[in-house]
């Protein structure tokens, strides 16, 4: 099954086309457009009740969780079909994580000779209560900024680092509390760590994407271990924006600082909030929690490349 986007760009269009040419003799495709949000886990979860082989996701990050959450609607001891994953949004960051192209074209061909081979490998998620994520998850100002973009693109905006850019400075110097931490860590068997301002969660490395170059809060997160955490203590501007720059920088360490909190593969951490807070799930912006556990996930679903 290839779930696509019936808004697809024109890139996309050629990937779905050049694919469905491909396998034309000995593949037995169907083709399901996405017609609201959601829907692609109704069509990967549909996928797994007929017995599907493979689900191929063509977009961007918000369609592979869709998708992936579908595709584990009965649990990971359920054994459904593997996930092969054609990037057409502004980031693509599962994908590129996996070394996938870029670009949906070399991706397709990419896809192609791996369903032809047989190769697969099995990939480790994210779980946000009882939402699985592919790659990040985050309470706080990141949500905010999220929030914030999705805002814009229904008005009209173009989803580009700009946007994204101008969401940030916004919202930092006149959206979010910079005052009063509201988010405390817990984790099982260990004191608690109070009066966060922003949580990240990250299942590979990197975080996100700022056009080309990475955002490496937590350079050491990895498919094939548990989740790492990246906490902020403090929103003050100068610390902001040292912590801000290292990120961009190439790095294989945490960022360490006073008012700064890693966590490096947890099986389970909580994050409570003291107020209803935003909350993202890879890029997409879930509404307001005041309490999320996170649990990782260990090879919970199998992918073709």
């Amino acid at each position: 099954m290839l779930i696509a986007n019936p808004k697809a760009t024109a890139s996309s269009l050629r990937a779905r086309h050049l694919l469905v040419r491909a396998f034309a003799d000995d593949l037995d495709l169907e083709i399901a457009d996405t017609g609201h949000r959601g829907h692609a886990t109704q069509l990967a979860r549909r996928a797994v009740d007929e017995g599907h082989d493979v689900v191929i996701a063509l977009g961007g990050d918000g369609t592979v969780n869709e998708t992936v959450n579908g595709l584990l609607a009965y649990g990971p001891d359920v054994k459904g079909p593997a996930l092969a994953v054609l990037p057409c949004g502004s980031t693509n960051v599962f994908a590129r994580a996996l070394g996938i192209p870029n670009e949906p074209i070399g991706a397709t061909r990419l896809a192609l000779d791996a369903l032809r081979a047989g190769r697969y490998r099995s990939v480790g998620l994210g779980l946000a209560d009882n939402r699985y994520f592919t790659f990040c998850a985050g309470m706080g100002l990141d949500a905010e900024v999220i929030r914030a973009v999705e805002t814009y693109r229904l008005a009209g905006k173009r989803s580009d680092p700009a946007l994204y850019g101008r969401a940030i400075v916004r919202q930092f110097f006149s959206g979010t509390d910079r005052r009063r931490p509201a988010l405390t860590l817990e984790r099982p068997g260990l004191a608690s760590v109070e009066d966060l301002f922003m949580v990240l969660v990250g299942n590979t490395s990197p975080w996100t994407y700022l056009g080309r170059r990475p955002v490496n809060p937590t350079p050491r997160a990895h498919f094939n271990t548990g989740l790492d955490l990246f906490g902020v203590r403090s929103l003050a501007l100068r610390p902001v924006l040292l912590t801000a720059a290292r990120m961009l920088l190439p790095r294989t360490n945490p960022i360490h600082g006073a008012d700064l909190v890693n966590v490096h593969d947890a099986t389970e951490v909580t994050v409570r909030s003291s107020r209803p807070i935003a909350f993202q799930l890879d890029g997409d912006y879930l509404g307001e929690r005041e309490s999320v556990t996170f649990r990782s996930a260990p090879r919970a679903i199998r992918v073709v490349i």
